[in-house]
């Protein structure tokens, strides 16, 4: 498992929730896209609603697509506040989302406690720094995505 970590004794919540998953989005604006990954977030629980605001900004300042069709929206730093618990929502668009001068089909929604989000991010990157990992997550059911990414605490 991708995000599969050594059992804690304190109870965690999962960093990816099935109801976060959405495949076959239909293409939009990139800040529609970003809003609609922060009310995931939100609704799941991970976030306060300030939080899709934080991640608009980061957008604004610096850009979050990582290449290979890959997009990370994630907050600001000083959104560390809006973050209750670090987690991940997953969009994915057949025919792309422009973002920026790429064409996006996977849009990965961060929200990381502390530093927490530098480490998703890294294994999220070094993870798909393969387009054949790229397609190949961008084909699958979103029960095989939830397999794929683990579902669990990174």
């Amino acid at each position: 498992m991708f995000f599969k970590k050594k059992e804690k004794a304190v109870e965690k919540k999962k960093l990816l929730e099935m109801c976060n998953i959405r495949i076959g989005c239909p293409s939009m604006d990139k800040d529609d896209v970003i809003r609609q990954a922060g009310a995931m977030l939100c609704e799941s629980g991970y976030v306060n609603q300030d939080y899709t605001e934080a991640m608009l900004k980061r957008e604004e300042t610096f850009a979050t697509c990582i290449g290979n069709g890959i997009a990370l929206p994630h907050g600001v730093e000083e959104a560390k506040k809006d973050i209750y618990s670090s987690g991940i929502c997953v969009m994915v668009f057949p025919d792309g989302v422009q973002w920026g001068s790429e064409m996006v089909k996977l849009v990965i929604g961060i929200a990381g406690v502390g530093e927490e989000h530098l480490e998703i991010i890294s294994r999220i990157a070094e993870h798909f720094m393969d387009p054949d990992a790229v397609e190949k997550i961008t084909g699958s059911s979103a029960e095989e995505i939830y397999e794929i990414l683990g579902g669990e605490k990174a």
